[in-house]
């Protein structure tokens, strides 16, 4: 049956999720988000744990970032053909847009592991014959569009996931909500089962990434109502998702039993922002065979047999000798060196601290913090040399972001002559894996408190990379001060206004850098190889997604 067999034995749990990162070839994802939700699959294939997920094809991408000389972004379609990956399935469903029935066909793509498990993906694609030219449009563009068509896309996500589901016949024991987009499926749960929401709330898990009120997506009613025009239907999400507009976030946490955030801290936001609503915390992590180096893998698959499906055991990290540990290190760097300059043409060193920050470009993150006193960094750079590798995408409505970049791009012209800095275009997974394991610091400054979890640094120490950070998000569970790395700025409870935070955080972040960090780094290689080694056996160990999804099934699975 399609491909389909030995998937649809047993019940499974569905994992809906606008985005999923498989890998660079096939680019449905944004950022944090997609590459969580592939390692949610991935980490579920080695455990056995019988998940199906649902997400769109996006047959277009996000987009591929191309930057010209002064740092304008420029975005260009990543167009790519499922048939290269995926199976397409013969069975089609419909959803209601408009009073059209707008036809949805499915490709398959069965995630293996090693160890056996297989998770069955199913890419909910409209780009079907007999569909509007318009309607074949809603699952091109990953984020693209407007609200109307983000609004088509989790109708189509949501609504049309769980009747392609049920068309395919898998028995489902839970609905797993990861973020908001997808909280429409509750909509289609109430239709199938009388109205009843506690029917509805035993079947749904809803998981929130965002912890500022902004982020959550909103839609008007008058939007609402020209897309769903089934005024039963409209009521019902005025009932549970808000009176004034449309609140996705809202609509989930009314309709599920568990409830999540992805870090402590950002549980307890969340419960700040949804008053009443009891919000648990399972704090995520990264799938450790994935985001390793082959450098470092050959060295635990030596001294750790059985470590990629047990990443506890990396808290035996001490039996691995020092210069075992170096040496993993050094041929990390050495290869994402390589990949830059052959990139760049800068001429970047092995021997020079080589400081990294990648992720999505976007106002909170402050990727140009650490360029705010360009004389503090040349005195840093005189006390001892530092290399600085940016990377990462800024959304295409995203004008702050894209000034961000500009403003870094400027910098490297300002600094040229003394620090090379490097900002690589179109950041994916790829590039991603070698940063996290070739830099020999990973920096991390966003706005307290809108990083819900963050998850590159726990990737970072995978490698044995060092985490320097401001205490947010997942850092304030990781950090030991000068034992797992440092932290920038004030504690998480100390209150401060926006202003004395980020001078705060601008002292602390040059100072460690001039008086700790560097003196370290060249004076102290043995202290340096400590801190690597504690990166894994301190973090590593227990920010993993093996981890993270034996809590799922223990806390909202079962």
């Amino acid at each position: 049956m399609d491909g389909l067999q030995g998937v649809l034995k047993g019940q499974k749990i569905a994992y809906f999720s606008m985005e999923i990162g498989l890998s660079s070839e096939i680019p449905t994802y944004a950022g944090g988000l997609g590459i969580l939700a592939g390692d949610t699959i991935r980490s579920a294939a080695d455990l056995n744990i019988p998940l199906v997920a649902v997400t769109l094809v996006s047959n277009k991408g996000y987009f591929r970032q191309i930057l010209d000389s002064s740092g304008n972004q420029v975005e260009h379609t990543e167009e790519w053909n499922p048939a290269r990956f995926m199976t397409l399935l013969s069975e089609e469903v419909s959803v209601k847009i408009q009073n059209r029935d707008v036809k949805i066909k499915a490709w398959l793509y069965n995630y293996k592991s090693l160890t056996g498990g297989c998770v069955p993906i199913i890419f909910l694609d409209t780009d079907v014959e007999g569909n509007y030219w318009e309607d074949r449009r809603i699952t091109d563009f990953l984020y693209g569009g407007d609200q109307r068509y983000r609004l088509k896309q989790e109708i189509v996500l949501g609504i049309g996931g769980v009747r392609m589901l049920d068309a395919l016949g898998f028995k489902l024991r839970k609905y797993h909500m990861n973020e908001g987009h997808s909280s429409l499926l509750g909509l289609e749960l109430l239709r199938c089962n009388g109205t009843d929401p506690l029917k509805v709330k035993e079947l749904c898990i809803f998981t929130t990434h965002t912890p500022v009120e902004a982020g959550h997506d909103k839609f008007d009613y008058g939007l609402v109502e020209d897309l769903i025009q089934d005024k039963n239907c409209v009521d019902i999400l005025r009932r549970f998702g808000g009176t004034d507009r449309f609140n996705t976030s809202l609509f989930a946490l009314n309709l599920s039993n568990y409830v999540n955030g992805v870090t402590k801290r950002h549980s307890l936001i969340s419960s700040e922002l949804f008053p009443g609503y009891k919000i648990q915390a399972i704090t995520n992590g990264v799938h450790s065979y994935t985001w390793t180096s082959p450098y470092f893998r050959k060295l635990y698959d030596r001294y750790l047999p059985g470590w990629a499906n047990e990443p506890e055991l990396l808290v035996r990290i001490d039996g691995i000798p020092d210069t075992d540990i170096w040496e993993a290190h050094w041929n990390a760097k050495r290869a994402l060196i390589d990949e830059v300059n052959k990139r760049t043409g800068v001429g970047m060193d092995y021997e020079t601290l080589t400081i990294g920050f990648a992720r999505r470009m976007t106002a909170y993150k402050r990727a140009n913090l650490v360029l705010s006193d360009l004389e503090m960094l040349k005195k840093i750079n005189r006390l001892g040399k530092i290399q600085l590798i940016f990377a990462g995408k800024a959304h295409p409505n995203d004008g702050a972001g894209k000034q961000l970049i500009r403003d870094i791009f400027k910098n490297i012209g300002i600094l040229r002559e003394e620090i090379k800095i490097v900002f690589l275009e179109n950041y994916d997974m790829d590039l991603a894996s070698k940063m996290v394991s070739g830099v020999d610091l990973w920096l991390n400054t966003p706005t307290r408190p809108y990083e819900a979890s963050g998850t590159s640094g726990m990737k970072a120490a995978h490698n044995g990379v060092v985490n320097f950070s401001v205490l947010d998000g997942w850092w304030i569970e990781g950090w030991i001060e000068g034992v797992t790395g440092w932290a920038i700025g004030p504690q998480p409870e100390e209150k401060l206004s926006e202003e004395d935070a980020k001078a705060a955080e601008l002292s602390d972040l040059y100072n460690k850098l001039y008086y700790v960090i560097i003196p370290m780094y060249y004076n102290r290689k043995d202290e340096w190889i400590k801190l690597i080694n504690n990166s894994i056996g301190m973090i590593a160990y227990y920010f993993n997604s093996h981890r993270m999804m034996r809590r799922y099934v223990t806390h909202a699975y079962l």
